[in-house]
């Protein structure tokens, strides 16, 4: 989907005649630079180590929203019990005794109205389990993006926009531009003001 409407184009300071390939092909490197698929809000399933004696994990896309008629951008989510590593010792008691019942290595749902995430930084707060046995592991399904496409993003897609017809390779008569021919000059066309309107839009940490 281009960030970018034909009829925004002047307001963005694009000439009128810029044909929609250009704004199509800077709306493609804008997901590619900031490691995700769209920036609209979509579903995405995660599975996260826990660091151990920890209860919170961090999630990759931000900011995490609601989709549609949902109350929480939290859809479901799973626990998998720890299992001591071979040469490690039990982290408590417990875990020995729930050894006993196989619930180690197991997963279990979780209810993520129990669950505690903050949709600016994707820190999401596990809550204690009725066994009180730590979670290895989580399996979180939850959607971010934005409702909105804010003006820091068409700013960014104009700028790609303006920088692209800047560059003689880029700009000389193609009648369709291609998207990986613009990504070849992603580290040009991409410049220290794109990079500061898109940060906040960037995975934290590569998929």
């Amino acid at each position: 989907m281009a960030y970018l409407e034909p009829a925004e184009y002047p307001n963005y300071g694009l000439p009128v005649g810029t044909t929609a390939d250009w704004v199509t092909a800077a709306s493609a490197l804008i997901n590619t630079y900031c490691r995700r698929p769209d920036l609209n809000i979509i579903e995405y399933t995660e599975r996260i180590r826990v660091v151990r004696e920890a209860r919170t994990v961090l999630l990759t896309y931000l900011p995490l929203a609601p989709l549609a008629a949902a109350v929480s951008p939290l859809v479901s989510l799973e626990g998998r019990y720890i299992k001591s590593r071979r040469g490690e010792l039990p982290v408590e008691p417990l875990t020995e005794i729930a050894g006993l019942f196989g619930l180690p290595g197991n997963w279990a749902p979780i209810d993520p109205a129990q669950a505690d995430v903050d949709p600016a930084t994707g820190e999401l707060t596990l809550p204690w389990n009725i066994y009180g046995l730590p979670y290895d592991e989580v399996k979180v399904t939850y959607t971010a993006g934005l409702a909105t496409i804010g003006d820091d993003v068409k700013c960014a897609c104009a700028q790609i926009v303006r920088n692209a017809q800047a560059t003689p390779a880029l700009n000389a008569s193609r009648a369709k531009m291609d998207t990986m021919w613009i990504e070849y000059f992603s580290s040009s066309l991409i410049d220290d003001t794109v990079r500061a309107w898109l940060r906040p839009y960037v995975a934290n940490r590569l998929g």
